[in-house]
């Protein structure tokens, strides 16, 4: 299974001046690319007076999905610093814009670079951050006479139902952290009395418990 990540649990702003810039870093949570899109865009029409609105994104656990975009600035020296801190902090499902307002004095490329990736570091700083763990689904089925119990205690567990799907026998799609998946079967065995079909699915993550 995937690693566990660190994601912000909400939208989080820090500004840093250097030589007369304004740094304006925004992170936030982006649980896919389109949220992450969104986002950028937003602080662009908010702050589109802006001499750049630079952004990178991690999406998925597996961080599959990394860009970065240097609005402007030399290539390499705002959104891959960004994009580079994000990682190394081990976040992931989050975005990050750092807004500048050029104050007058060149930083140089390797200003820029440590401008950019420690406004987002200092930002991170300040972010309350929660995590998220490798879970699977797992879809058990059982008849209906034993589908009333099994949801209740379903829901009063650490186990998250998902979907429920109604047909000749009731199916709960149910989301299970890693460290718990040992003992599941045994757990839904003990309630149906070993009458309950089940059936590993996706990986995913869920918040740590």
């Amino acid at each position: 299974m995937p690693d566990p990540y660190l994601t912000p649990q909400d939208t989080t702003e820090h500004e840093i001046e250097i030589k007369r810039s304004r740094f304006l870093c925004a992170v936030g949570p982006a649980s896919s690319e389109e949220a992450a899109r969104e986002f950028v865009a937003t602080r662009r029409r908010l702050y589109g007076d802006a001499t750049h609105n630079c952004s990178a994104y991690v999406i998925g656990g597996d961080r599959l999905v990394q860009r970065a975009d240097d609005d402007g600035e030399p290539g390499g020296t705002a959104g891959t610093p960004m994009l580079e801190t994000l990682l190394r902090r081990g976040v992931a499902d989050a975005v990050a814009v750092v807004t500048r307002y050029f104050g007058g004095v060149k930083l140089g490329a390797g200003g820029l670079v440590r401008a950019y990736g420690s406004s987002v570091g200092k930002t991170l700083d300040l972010t309350p951050l929660v995590e998220m763990v490798p879970a699977q689904v797992m879809t058990v089925t059982v008849d209906h006479v034993r589908a009333g119990r099994l949801e209740n205690d379903l829901r009063a567990s650490p186990y998250e139902v998902r979907e429920v799907v109604y047909g000749e026998e009731v199916g709960f799609r149910v989301a299970v952290r890693e460290r718990d998946l040992p003992a599941f079967p045994g757990w839904v065995a003990t309630l149906t009395a070993g009458q309950a079909g089940i059936e590993p699915g996706e990986a995913i993550h869920l918040r740590s418990a």
